[in-house]
């Protein structure tokens, strides 16, 4: 048990699931007068779990999330889950601004392209579908499992999908599916990319360095690499580390 659990402890739901959230958990764990419940959303069997205590599932919408809030006097709200994850985002803003709770956005910032990148911004997976025949054959495909089925119809396209779990969507018709959790090195990234033949990389935007080594790798074989931008960020308050989200909490859960 935390020792900051106990009779007027200030409650914080860590919206987690991310490196992130539990880097912050970590830091609020002991503090006194202060209790850290961290949410995650279930999508996959066997989480990396943070220090403390959780829950698992979702709340069941705005109202759900507002009633959780209002039932357990919540006194802070950190959104720290993945950037693409906009409806639990959307919805944190609407509950927080229903129950009244202050609510901080934890986001790492994305990532830059530096020299011998050669990236392609797109808004969709569609998008990035239409767009790969034009730069490659062999596709390495890094988005997750959830969003596989704008690529079904690229019957001319291979695609090497990389998860932590077997996908649920439509998949390519030429396809393979390699699970697996990161983090990943250069060196391995570039094993992977040459063994498989790639010659495209498309991935999300997340920003980081646990994910990153691919586009290292990327940039070392000379290969077009496809980015999906983030969704817009809605809080009104955003920090972009573990440490400024942990002062916010300190300074706000009052």
């Amino acid at each position: 048990m935390s020792t900051g659990e106990g009779v007027g402890a200030r409650l914080v739901l860590v919206l987690g699931g991310t490196s992130d959230a539990r880097v912050l958990a970590a830091r609020l764990d002991g503090v006194p007068g202060v209790r850290v419940v961290s949410s995650l959303a279930g999508r996959t069997s066997a989480p990396v779990l943070p220090v403390g205590e959780t829950r698992v599932g979702g709340f069941g919408g705005v109202a759900g999330l507002a009633r959780w809030l209002r039932e357990r006097r919540v006194a802070a709200v950190v959104d720290a889950t993945h950037p693409f994850a906009a409806r639990i985002s959307a919805n944190a803003v609407a509950a927080c601004d229903e129950v009244g709770v202050p609510l901080v956005r934890l986001q790492r910032p994305g990532w830059s392209a530096v020299a011998g990148d050669d990236w392609h911004w797109v808004d969709s997976a569609h998008a990035a579908a239409r767009l790969l025949p034009d730069l490659a054959e062999r596709v390495f495909l890094t988005t997750g499992r959830l969003e596989t089925a704008p690529y079904a119809a690229a019957d001319a396209l291979w695609f090497l999908l990389r998860s932590v779990e077997p996908p649920t969507d439509l998949l390519p018709r030429q396809c393979e599916v390699l699970l697996s959790r990161g983090p990943f090195t250069v060196a391995d990234e570039i094993a992977l990319m040459r063994d498989r033949r790639i010659d495209a990389v498309v991935t999300k935007d997340s920003g980081g360095a646990l994910t990153a080594a691919k586009l290292t790798a990327a940039r070392h074989l000379g290969l077009p690499v496809v980015l999906l931008r983030r969704p817009p960020i809605t809080a009104a308050i955003r920090v972009e580390d573990a440490d400024a989200a942990a002062r916010w909490v300190l300074t706000s859960a009052g």
